[in-house]
């Protein structure tokens, strides 16, 4: 058997269903940030052990959830928009009973949808996140698009989850990313004045050639188009349809609101005018 943990914050629309995915689980936790809607009432109602914390970043947020009493020695970290697939589960349950594993974190894929269907390539897939971990040998860091450290081996998991980013519709999409480029923006200001770690291009996890990666990209000029070109194009991101090309613009809106919020973090840093 595995624990499960949810974080969520107004998520009645979702929750339901995600804690359905993993309703095997005899220790689910839903960490909620004191939403105002049925969050915690639905979760409670399917079994949910439910822990209240106010939200100051995701890294906290994650850490705090790892600090409570969990059952199992398996964790499955899922976000309330996501859906675990019985070959998902399946796999996992395979991996949770090897006899000495020394792989103590797993990172595994998402399916995008959007307006019906999986964004195959415009999403940037694939993207690895890290999900399924040994408790006590993982350690969650920085603020937003979360890091994941452990002490053993690193695995990736072959199954993918299901992710749903709009079932709250296009404006709420919007409104977290306009939330997530101002962490983003601030995070980023302070990391780029670091060297490129050129060494984690070529490493075996995805996740750590990912973060060289972005730490390139965010140096280069006229970002937000590149990264519009890169999914829609390089990415073969029109074989999406109309979703892709909508989903590609969005990405690179949320790129062009990263990098006016990083001019204006460094102005007000330097006390010029915004």
């Amino acid at each position: 058997m595995i624990t499960v943990i949810v974080l969520t914050y107004n998520e009645e629309l979702n929750i339901s269903a995600c804690l359905d995915s993993v309703s095997f689980s005899d220790d689910i936790w839903v960490l909620d940030s004191h939403s105002s809607d049925r969050t915690c009432a639905i979760a409670k109602a399917k079994g949910a052990n439910v822990e209240l914390r106010t939200f100051d970043n995701y890294a906290a947020q994650r850490n705090h959830a790892l600090s409570l009493p969990l059952k199992h020695d398996w964790v499955l970290m899922l976000d309330a928009d996501e859906l675990a697939t019985p070959e998902v589960l399946q796999e996992i349950k395979t991996i949770t009973e090897m006899p000495n594993n020394p792989v103590t974190l797993y990172r595994m894929r998402r399916k995008d949808m959007f307006m019906g269907q999986w964004l195959k390539r415009s999403s940037g897939y694939p993207t690895w996140f890290a999900r399924l971990f040994r408790k006590g040998r993982v350690q969650v860091e920085r603020e937003i698009n979360e890091e994941y450290t452990t002490d053993g081996q690193v695995g990736l998991l072959q199954s993918h989850l299901i992710h749903y980013p709009f079932n709250k519709g296009t404006a709420y999409w919007i409104e977290r990313h306009n939330r997530y480029s101002s962490m983003e923006a601030k995070r980023l200001s302070e990391e780029i004045e670091a060297s490129i770690p050129w060494g984690l291009l070529k490493d075996k996890d995805p996740a750590l050639r990912r973060k060289a990666f972005k730490q390139i990209a965010y140096r280069l000029p006229c970002r937000p188009l590149l990264a519009f070109v890169y999914l829609y194009f390089i990415k073969l991101g029109f074989l999406d349809g109309k979703p892709g090309f909508h989903y590609s613009r969005m990405r690179a809106m949320y790129e062009y609101m990263i990098e006016l919020k990083m001019i204006e973090h460094t102005r007000k840093q330097k006390g010029l005018p915004i």
